[in-house]
């Protein structure tokens, strides 16, 4: 039986955990080739391992990818040439949360000035210039075949204006200034550029366990699989013309609607 992403080509930063393996997971069930990229290290290789233990073992892929690093993302690139000789998707989803600069971010949040300079910058390297230098590494290859979809993963306007939330939260306004611009850049391309976003706080890793009790008590959190449904349609050929939107998980299914009208 085809697949409804059967020869479909996806690459998938920050995939071996979280959000990113949750839409790993969900299109290669739908047939999709799936590139699961991470930094290099038994963590991205124990998550290939498992996909290929579900039965994915000749439609997922371990790429080994900082994202921080032209060099890096450069040999990304030439993996993907080399190997699959097209990419359909790319989904920028790695980064690291306010658990890096304070690991009590929700429990007693702390003022941007407490925040210091090196975990400033270490946060922002990672989730803004990365998203990038990704874009900026395959969206050649993709204007090469005259078609391509980039979706970059952000988060919710409030928690871009939460007390103590520096620098994660400008590091995803960012990101969202920069996905509007890539979309009108690459509008005459006939690549896509959507973004999409869980629709409030996930069990994720970025959730510290020795609080994560805590934080259920305060917040209701989102299963990461909430991502399935809409990295599916985003890859598919209904998606086809969908450009410059921000599509809300949890909302989907009513955004869906409206937009069929």
């Amino acid at each position: 039986m085809v697949k409804a992403l059967e020869n479909v080509h996806v690459v998938i930063t920050g995939a071996s955990d979280g959000l990113g393996y949750a839409m790993a997971e969900a299109l290669l069930n739908k047939g999709a080739k799936v590139a699961v990229a991470s930094r290099p290290g038994s963590k991205l290789t124990e998550a290939v391992k498992k996909l290929k233990e579900k039965g994915y073992t000749t439609t997922v892929f371990e790429l080994p990818l900082d994202v921080r690093s032209e060099r890096s993302v450069e040999d990304a690139v030439k993996w993907v040439k080399t190997e699959w000789g097209k990419i359909d998707v790319l989904v920028n989803n790695a980064g690291i949360g306010m658990r890096t600069v304070n690991p009590r971010f929700l429990a007693e949040p702390q003022p941007f000035y407490k925040v210091t300079p090196i975990g400033f910058r270490d946060l922002i390297e990672t989730n803004l210039t990365g998203y990038f230098l990704v874009a900026r590494g395959f969206t050649p290859l993709m204007i090469e075949q005259g078609k391509g979809r980039i979706i970059n993963i952000t988060m919710n306007h409030e928690t871009m204006r939460r007390k103590g939330f520096v620098p994660y939260g400008p590091s995803r306004a960012a990101t969202e200034s920069l996905s509007a611009i890539m979309a009108e850049d690459l509008k005459e391309s006939g690549i896509s550029v959507n973004m999409l976003l869980p629709g409030g706080a996930t069990a994720t890793g970025m959730i510290p366990d020795d609080l994560r009790r805590e934080i259920e008590a305060k917040f209701r959190l989102i299963q990461p699989e909430v991502m399935a449904k809409p990295i599916v349609f985003l890859a598919s050929a209904e998606a086809e013309g969908i450009t410059g939107e921000r599509i809300v998980a949890t909302e989907f299914e009513s955004w869906l609607k409206e937009k069929s009208k």
